[in-house]
């Protein structure tokens, strides 16, 4: 059976990125878009990392262009406009299909095994992953970044040693 640690990504900078690296950490995986309403929570995705991330905490953003076409870019684009736009340093994966038949790896898994199984719905949708690698929490987009049930499932999460 695959774990979610036998999992890995290509970064945005072209490395394959194995997800066994981040065992016994907390991550935030988000699939992003740069032309969405919700486009906005990159300042508070990135807030929310320099608040928690010297305690553990890792936001890793897929660009996806599955929902309204609304990530055309390449990703070099995508790195600019994030630098820019919102001073992003957290990890920006290469883009990813987060559903259908080209289903990245990871979104198969985080979709397959979270308490709330089924597709990701729209742009900005979240995972939640535990310290031990098990999906502790599922946040559709209208959640955002600085809503108190993120913030407290995130501080749960880092409390679990």
């Amino acid at each position: 059976m695959t774990t979610f640690y036998d999992l890995s990504a290509q970064t945005a900078g072209g490395e394959t990125r194995s997800f066994s690296s981040y065992r016994g950490d907390v991550l935030l995986i988000v699939n992003v878009a740069s032309k969405c309403g919700f486009t906005p929570q990159y300042e508070g995705l990135e807030k929310l990392y320099q608040t928690y991330r010297e305690q553990g905490l890792h936001i890793l953003a897929f660009p996806s262009n599955d929902y309204g076409a609304q990530e055309p870019g390449t990703i070099e684009e995508v790195q600019q406009f994030c630098s820019l736009n919102y001073g992003v340093t957290f990890e920006l994966f290469d883009k990813v299909h987060a559903k259908g038949a080209d289903q990245h790896p990871v979104y198969q898994y985080l979709t397959a095994h979270a308490a709330e199984s089924g597709d990701v719905q729209w742009n900005f949708e979240k995972f939640l992953i535990g310290r031990d690698g098990a999906i502790v929490g599922r946040f559709n987009s209208r959640v955002a970044p600085q809503d108190a049930e993120l913030i407290s499932a995130v501080e749960q999460a880092l409390a679990n040693k």
